[in-house]
């Protein structure tokens, strides 16, 4: 009997192709659907079927889930820029709701949506944040986090209407195969290189990529239809995330402290730098309440449930580190 396949979609990204790696190793059959024209070098190597398409042409996706059993639909646009953005939206909503329609007009048996923790309504510091959080389609926070809850409502529907189907929220993902240098893994690389790191006083609730997809694995083999699962990891200050790349690396570094009250009136006018020098935007409204927002929060569920064991953060760190120091930077020494 021919081995089906499982298909991924978001599969370069930084979760995506970790997940990818791991499905390999554990002999799945691995279809990857790629945009036209998109850097696929976090997949180099990788024995997996490429399907070139887009989440927002119905017709490339009805090829895509010829003969598939199971999805992992992670392809999204993250955002931390203020202000209206039709393709975060166009994307991570509209192409949920085709990917869902796929799904079940080809009768998989299981889909696992990555969702975020920012999908969830904000909860007051002094509550721990879990499941019970309802998803918020009008949050006032930004596009990403309205944008996550309605595609994350969506799948809650199709769930209800027979589609089998898992939903995971992460928090912030660090370590890595960060192929494409997501924001923390900027900073984490930016401090290891010795370049100076402005900060601000905050903490959040990081989490480990390979930790991450672990437990996507988990939801789709031991999943409740319709569940959600949040897939945190440990809370840590910024000062502390850069204290350990310090104590990692053995290297000092030029790091300083912007007043929060300073980084908030500076943040109104970050974003239109970020457009106009396409820089990876780091400071804007939305990251500086970001960290300051309740990050106290739960994988219980997850780990009562599926059986989700995140490892320590140090350890992450550490391996981010190490993964950056072995991607062409030739002209810095590994830590030993």
């Amino acid at each position: 009997m021919e081995q089906e396949t499982t298909l991924v979609t978001g599969a370069t990204g930084h979760i995506g192709n970790v997940l990818v790696r791991k499905l390999v190793d554990l002999g799945e059959k691995v279809r990857v659907l790629i945009l036209p024209g998109e850097d696929s070098r976090s997949l180099a190597g990788l024995e997996v079927e490429r399907v070139s398409g887009d989440v927002l042409d119905t017709s490339s996706l009805w090829e895509c889930f010829k003969g598939v059993k199971g999805v992992f639909h992670l392809a999204g646009i993250i955002s931390i820029m203020p202000g209206e953005n039709a393709l975060v939206r166009q994307v991570n909503v509209q192409g949920t709701a085709n990917v869902l329609q796929a799904a079940m007009q080809a009768g998989v048996k299981r889909l696992v949506y990555t969702s975020s923790i920012h999908a969830l309504t904000r909860i007051p510091h002094g509550k721990t944040v879990d499941e019970s959080a309802p998803f918020d389609p009008e949050n006032p926070y930004g596009v990403y986090d309205q944008s996550k809850a309605q595609a994350t409502l969506q799948v809650i529907k199709a769930a209800q209407a027979g589609l089998n189907a898992v939903i995971a929220c992460p928090t912030g993902v660090i370590g890595p195969y960060d192929y494409r240098s997501s924001m923390m893994g900027d900073v984490i690389r930016s401090a290891a290189l010795r370049k100076l790191t402005p900060y601000v006083d905050g903490a959040y609730d990081f989490v480990d990529v390979r930790d991450v997809a672990d437990g996507l694995i988990a939801a789709a083999e031991k999943g409740a239809p319709g569940a959600s699962y949040i897939l945190s990891g440990q809370r840590i200050s910024v000062r502390y995330l850069l204290e350990t790349v310090h104590e990692i690396t053995g290297r000092g570094f030029a790091r300083f402290k912007i007043p929060l009250s300073l980084a908030r009136l500076v943040s109104h006018f970050t974003p239109y730098y970020y457009r106009l020098s396409q820089a990876s935007p780091r400071f804007t409204p939305y990251s500086l309440e970001v960290l300051q927002s309740n990050s106290v929060i739960s994988h219980e569920k997850a780990t009562r449930e599926l059986g989700y064991q995140p490892r320590p953060l140090y350890e992450s760190i550490r391996d981010a580190i190490q993964w950056f120091f072995e991607q062409n930077l030739s002209y810095a020494e590994a830590p030993e």
